[in-house]
């Protein structure tokens, strides 16, 4: 695989000749990943078909700017070098946006982070929201890294439980909740990044 940038990626797009097909994902860091090959259980998007035409990529910045708490995400997004929709896809998923939500498991705030998990992260007041985000983001970051940076088993980690990723073998748990709330935290991110919203998860 090779990370390419947004403006290759649509020299590519624009009818470049194409010998094998071509798909994409989004790396941690929220650069577009090319790659010919497609791996069973991740996330792709085919952008170049043999033949047929490509698919554009077109970054939408003007989405997350308008998104609430927007500067706060960027803020946590930047201290934990984490790309700003990625933060906002699953604070969409956890509280929808807001920051005095409450679980009957006992999570709360912006990222539902629960009571452990806060004092682990030096989290006084769940509830107050740049605290809360920065120390989800915390947590986040170290799921990406925990997971080498996959996207999806970061999210589902953070959902159910490093250790219930880990302990199946580095796969989504069969969990019902866990389930439908990857691919919806995945279609969130994509559709802050621009990417189609429909592609197969």
């Amino acid at each position: 695989m090779r990370i390419l940038t947004t403006a290759l990626l649509a020299w590519l797009a624009a009818g470049n000749p194409a010998q094998a097909d071509v798909y994409i994902s989004i790396s941690a860091t929220g650069s577009y990943v090319l790659s010919n090959v497609h791996r069973p259980g991740r996330h792709y998007q085919k952008v170049i078909a043999e033949p047929g035409p490509a698919v554009a990529v077109t970054a939408q910045p003007q989405l997350i700017a308008g998104m609430p708490y927007a500067e706060l995400i960027a803020a946590a997004a930047q201290a934990n070098d984490l790309p700003e929709a990625l933060l906002h896809a699953v604070v969409q998923a956890e509280s929808r946006y807001n920051p005095n939500a409450r679980s009957p498991k006992g999570a709360a705030g912006l990222m539902q982070l629960m009571p452990d998990t806060a004092r682990e992260l030096g989290v006084d007041n769940v509830l107050d929201p740049a605290s809360n985000l920065q120390g989800g983001a915390r947590y986040l970051k170290k799921m990406l890294t925990l997971f080498d940076n996959d996207i999806e088993l970061a999210v589902a980690a953070y959902n159910a439980g490093p250790d219930a990723v880990m302990s199946r073998g580095k796969v989504v748990p069969p969990f019902a909740e866990t389930r439908r709330y990857v691919p919806s935290v995945l279609r969130q991110y994509r559709r802050l990044q621009g990417m189609a919203v429909d592609a197969p998860l």
